[in-house]
């Protein structure tokens, strides 16, 4: 399994560009997963729905499958926030996953910045960070010597990924340590897991 990060402030446009990665690996014959950072506030599941009733009644997890999808939503009885890589380890087996969001998780990532945001780079002080995927590479804040991405051009960010596809190979942290995450009924996953592995040289 490969992983690949997305950073980048709201409205650079990182949806977007991972929407467009998606379909393009799947054209590639790969199988692509997701993981994403989400506003406190978010939800699947809607008032008067069986699963949502189960909820409010007090269920840990509910999991909700269909013969065409599956669900599972999991209660945090305290509130807590759950690292990358706990959330890759909650994923089945596929070719590449994609995290959008977590730009101070310990993953390789490609920086996405667009010059009309206006939001500080992170490129400079972030040792994981292997690209910068903007459509304004001669206004970026500060000089680098990190491979420079068209934001407009996804087929590019694609040629760049696989061109040295071992990279992104994929070492978690539980298994290093020996031992997968152990289930914790107060926050969902166990303790902040170590890094999955040495930063980029460089």
């Amino acid at each position: 399994m490969k992983v690949i990060g997305f950073s980048g402030y709201s409205g650079s446009g990182k949806t977007t560009l991972v929407e467009q990665l998606i379909a393009r690996l799947r054209l590639a014959g790969q199988r692509v997963s997701v993981v994403k950072h989400a506003h406190h506030a978010f939800d699947i599941d809607h008032p008067g729905k069986d699963s949502h009733r189960h909820r409010e009644a007090g269920a840990f997890e509910v999991v909700i499958a269909s013969d065409r999808r599956m669900a599972k939503i999991r209660e945090f009885e305290l509130r807590t926030e759950p690292t990358v890589h706990q959330l890759i380890a909650e994923l089945y087996d596929c070719d590449w996953v994609l995290v959008e969001g977590f730009k101070h998780a310990d993953v390789l990532k490609i920086e996405v910045w667009r010059a009309e945001a206006a939001k500080p780079v992170q490129y400079p002080n972030d040792p994981y960070v292997v690209a910068i995927c903007t459509d304004s590479p001669d206004r970026l804040p500060e000089p680098t010597g990190l491979p420079l991405l068209d934001l407009n051009d996804p087929e590019a960010v694609i040629h760049f990924l696989l061109a040295d596809p071992r990279r992104y190979d994929y070492r978690s942290p539980f298994d290093l340590a020996g031992s997968g995450p152990e289930p914790d009924a107060h926050a969902g996953r166990g303790a902040e897991p170590a890094a999955r592995g040495d930063p980029p040289a460089g």
